[in-house]
């Protein structure tokens, strides 16, 4: 995700023409991100990776001060995340804390930041509320939103005919965020939500959650879930050829997903809906 690193490097920067006497020598951006589980992929290593190669080519320096990158693998804990944040703020000097996946902590982060005047770039975290309930002049989101994808995929959905949804969603603030934007504009546009079955992330059993959503007799089984937990959530409908009774509908998928469900899944998934949040 080279796309976190350059606009890091772009906006500190610009940030470190503002900060004046706040520091010297050296600015430091911290990147905090899940480095091996359900995120890794779209989030984890290369994340780092590209704010490095971001410092490199600008040399290294930002409005004359030298610029350092620190990371660190919050591991989808929130007591983690926020453990990591209040000691790079308070001792070790960061200036700007990057990527954030997974929105129950970058709303820890977010109040942190706050608190210490510091920075928060949010890129991987997905909750409207960090520009919503939860605006703060210290944080930025950027890259996409649970509003964006969810009013979005439901207009879509709604389009097509789609009378009733059931969801299968990640049981923390992204996924019920998700579920709550793709329901407010799916209900508003006639169709009904017939319930929902909840997963902590990085479960490896969905068996019953999809027997739930097969015997609600919906139209569309829709996925409120993200990296891994897509993947495999789609991978294991398949299994079980939920795909020829009901239509599926991941609200947020990239080509990692693609990649990562094989020729059979994916081709089960492309037979059953063609609604996807890519």
């Amino acid at each position: 995700m080279v796309r976190v690193g350059t606009l890091t490097v772009v906006f500190t920067i610009f940030y470190c023409s503002q900060i004046g006497a706040q520091t010297s020598g050296v600015v430091r951006i911290g990147v905090m991100n899940d480095m091996a589980g359900v995120y890794a992929d779209d989030q984890g290593p290369g994340s780092v990776l590209g704010a490095q190669l971001a410092v490199e080519d600008h040399g290294g320096r930002a409005a004359g001060r030298n610029v350092e990158v620190l990371s660190a693998d919050h591991q989808n804990k929130t007591d983690l995340g926020a453990a990591i944040a209040r000691r790079w703020v308070e001792n070790e000097g960061v200036n700007v804390i990057a990527d954030l996946p997974n929105s129950a902590i970058a709303l820890t982060v977010n109040e942190i930041v706050r608190d210490h005047n510091r920075v928060m770039l949010a890129s991987g975290a997905g909750t409207a509320l960090l520009t919503g309930g939860k605006c703060s002049p210290n944080a930025i989101h950027w890259t996409y939103d649970t509003w964006a994808y969810g009013h979005g995929l439901a207009r879509a959905v709604a389009d097509q005919g789609v009378k009733s949804v059931y969801f299968i969603t990640a049981d923390y603030a992204f996924g019920h965020d998700l579920e709550k934007q793709f329901a407010e504009e799916f209900v508003k546009r006639g169709g009904k939500v017939l319930g929902s079955a909840r997963h902590p992330i990085g479960t490896s059993d969905f068996s019953s959650l999809l027997l739930q959503a097969q015997s609600s007799g919906a139209d569309v089984v829709a996925f409120a879930n993200a990296g891994g937990d897509t993947s495999n959530s789609l991978k294991q409908a398949a299994e079980f050829g939920l795909g020829q009774r009901q239509k599926l509908a991941a609200l947020i998928m990239g080509q990692n997903n693609v990649r990562a469900l094989g020729l059979k899944a994916s081709r089960e998934f492309c037979c059953s809906c063609r609604f996807t949040g890519i």
